[in-house]
């Protein structure tokens, strides 16, 4: 087993609950734990398991392997000492004698898992991510916490924004995709949100905190993806884009909106970025339920021996995902989606 990627909540509920299935019908079995993610595969980084290290993890953040990013764009390169990396990968699971490997993990670790599969390895992933953006599940584990966290800031910050009348702006993660920020937006009571799939222009943001203000609201209050765009820049090309970002006086998008709402309406505006918190943290119940019944279903594909799926979730049922269908695909919010519809209907602006 190995975690890779960015951490998540429930990423050991998820593990748990592939070990648990697993010993509950086999006695005849060893756990390879491999450290640091894809890391540990290379580099042989490993350690063996045993049932007692998966007892009371179930409400615990973060990961017992630990985790860390090896892009894939750069897993063909060979490392700093000429390492053939997937080369290394197949060595260190031919060399254990593994049956199999699970993978938990989002999209960079899916396009892996499925170079890994077509190389010849027994593959099954289990999909984590705050962001819920895998293709194949309507959900992913750890994006309910990481909904529930950005929620209790936005919620925090109501009280503040009310007693000084101000604009507040709450950065929430996302860098592609805005499921974190419209949940946490709509739940939290956000008037505006801005996401990555709708291009926002600065002047529609103005309008409605005018509009608000002019109907006696002394505060307005902002849900802005990290990853927020303005219609201008999505206009440029990937390369302008990079160039123009290289000279951008602001730390983030939230601190670029905040000023040029302070310079058109004069009004106090305050940013408050959560960032890492979203991640970190026990999982919520929901979380933990959800991937121990990914993680028990893992667990029935490896005692049949179905190999090369990612386990998913849709129309409120688990189901088992060909990761041919998953790798290098991005689950978006469409512009024309249900719940952004829904979302303007209550009068949320989302900028456009």
């Amino acid at each position: 087993m190995l975690t890779s990627g960015g951490d998540c909540q429930a990423l050991n509920a998820a593990m748990r609950g592939v070990v648990k299935t697993i010993m509950n019908c086999s006695d005849d079995v060893e756990i390879y734990g491999f450290l640091e993610g894809y890391k540990g595969l290379i580099y042989g980084k490993f350690k063996m398991l045993t049932s007692s290290d998966f007892s009371g993890i179930l409400t615990k953040g973060g990961t017992i392997l630990g985790s860390s990013r090896v892009p894939f764009k750069t897993i063909r390169e060979p490392d700093a000492n000429g390492l053939d990396k997937v080369e290394a990968m197949k060595q260190n699971y031919y060399k254990l004698q593994l049956d199999c490997l699970v993978i938990l993990g989002g999209n960079g670790t899916h396009k892996t898992a499925n170079l890994l599969r077509e190389e010849g390895l027994n593959i099954i992933t289990l999909p984590k991510t705050i962001d819920n953006d895998l293709w194949g599940t309507d959900m992913t584990f750890g994006f309910q916490s990481a909904v529930d966290i950005a929620t209790n800031a936005i919620d925090c910050i109501h009280t503040t924004a009310e007693s000084h009348g101000r604009v507040f702006i709450v950065e929430v993660m996302g860098h592609k995709v805005g499921w974190l920020t419209l949940n946490a937006g709509m739940a939290g009571g956000a008037d505006v949100i801005l996401i990555p799939e709708i291009p926002y222009d600065i002047d529609k943001i103005t309008e409605a905190i005018q509009k608000r203000a002019d109907r006696g609201s002394r505060f307005t209050i902002l849900a802005v993806a990290e990853g927020a765009i303005s219609k201008e820049d999505a206009a440029l090309s990937k390369k302008e884009y990079r160039e123009k970002q290289k000279n951008n006086p602001y730390p983030s998008v939230s601190y670029e909106v905040a000023a040029k709402i302070q310079e058109k309406t004069g009004m106090e505006v305050r940013v408050t970025v959560p960032g890492h918190m979203q991640r970190g943290g026990s999982p919520c119940p929901y979380d933990r339920v959800f991937a121990s019944r990914l993680g028990s279903e893992a667990g029935r594909l490896i005692l049949e021996g179905q190999y090369g799926f990612m386990v998913g979730y849709r129309n409120r049922e688990v189901v088992r995902v060909p990761l041919e269908d998953v790798a290098g695909k991005l689950k978006s919010v469409s512009p024309d989606a249900s719940i952004v519809q829904e979302a303007k209907a209550l009068g949320i602006s989302f900028g456009d």
